[in-house]
């Protein structure tokens, strides 16, 4: 989901296998899952391409993920005890890490860490299986964001935390609305700055 094929690239099960040194049915499998997520389009006995960004998939991404997290941020927060909290602090202090070094592969990966940390808490790490299924369409999108995303994501991690930490569900579903849905305020100009990448779908 790092965008390394942009939209339009054209895939070989036989290529892909070959790099990969395994055989055509595993690379099969992968084609197929990819292809039932929305993130490639197989044409038989053509090739297989990588899709456009979808606008309607992305919103529907944040609409999905924003209604699970909302349900698991509310269930963590009677069992964040000393050792989940010192768990998520770890990956704060990661996460600044990772920004100030401008790794932003570092910073995606501590980033779900963080929200995968937050459904183990409200005994649903399962949920998360089920926000990857969606989330694909959003992780393009972060790859593509618009100057210090990583930073703006950090600034909002913390004051998550801060809530948690405080107890105060109130708040802290406030903040993780707000963080999951930062992304659909930045499509249109990311879409602007990354025209090519964007399926020519109406707003």
């Amino acid at each position: 989901m790092k965008l390394v094929l942009p939209p339009g690239a054209k895939l070989s099960e036989a290529e892909v296998a070959g790099q990969m040194g395994v055989s055509r049915q595993p690379v099969r499998d992968a084609f197929y899952r990819l292809s039932q997520v929305k993130l490639l389009m197989i044409r038989p006995q053509r090739a297989t391409v990588v899709t456009p960004i979808s606008i309607e998939a992305v919103y529907e991404a944040i609409f999905v993920r924003t209604a699970l997290e909302m349900e698991t941020t509310r269930a963590a927060i009677p069992n964040l005890d000393t050792a989940r909290l010192g768990a998520l602090e770890e990956l704060l202090e990661r996460q600044r890490k990772a920004v100030e070094a401008d790794d932003r592969e570092g910073f995606h990966m501590y980033d779900d860490r963080f929200h995968f940390e937050i459904c183990e808490a409200a005994g649903h790490a399962h949920v998360w299986t089920l926000i990857q299924n969606h989330k694909a369409h959003m992780d393009r999108i972060r790859y593509l964001s618009l100057e210090n995303g990583a930073g703006f994501a950090l600034e909002e991690h913390l004051r998550i935390f801060d809530r948690l930490a405080a107890r105060d569900e109130a708040g802290a579903l406030d903040e993780m609305r707000q963080h999951l849905q930062r992304i659909g305020t930045q499509l249109e100009g990311i879409r602007s700055a990354h025209a090519e990448c964007f399926d020519l779908e109406p707003s």
